[in-house]
């Protein structure tokens, strides 16, 4: 079985797509690029690289992804062990990633468990 991603939706809303919506067509076409590069990297028995993905706490990661000069992280969880589930996005204004940011992550996460 081979990894695949997806994006959780609670309550009707996808936030992951809400923060894909308000980016230009190249940041989105990136962080799809991105978003398919840790899917092959997986699949290939290869541990991403903390430049590509980190994880934070909990069972929470984080993809990172460049602009010109922009910087977003997406949040995504591991379920079923080879799906990518990723709960939202947003463009960094500080150095450290946000503790509610990660939370939101968390949150999303619960809610979506807990509505299959």
């Amino acid at each position: 079985m081979k990894f695949t991603y997806d994006f959780a939706e609670v309550n009707g809303k996808v936030a992951m797509l809400d923060f894909l919506d308000s980016l230009s067509i190249k940041e989105r076409a990136k962080i799809f690029a991105y978003i398919e590069k840790l899917v092959e990297l997986k699949n290939s028995g290869i541990q991403p690289k903390e430049k590509l993905s980190k994880h934070l706490e909990d069972g929470i990661f984080e993809l990172r992804v460049s602009f010109e000069n922009r910087i977003s992280r997406s949040f995504y969880f591991y379920e079923a062990e080879k799906q990518i589930i990723f709960t939202h996005g947003f463009v960094k204004k500080e150095q450290k990633t946000p503790k509610n940011e990660i939370e939101k992550a968390k949150s999303i996460r619960e809610l979506w468990r807990g509505a299959k």
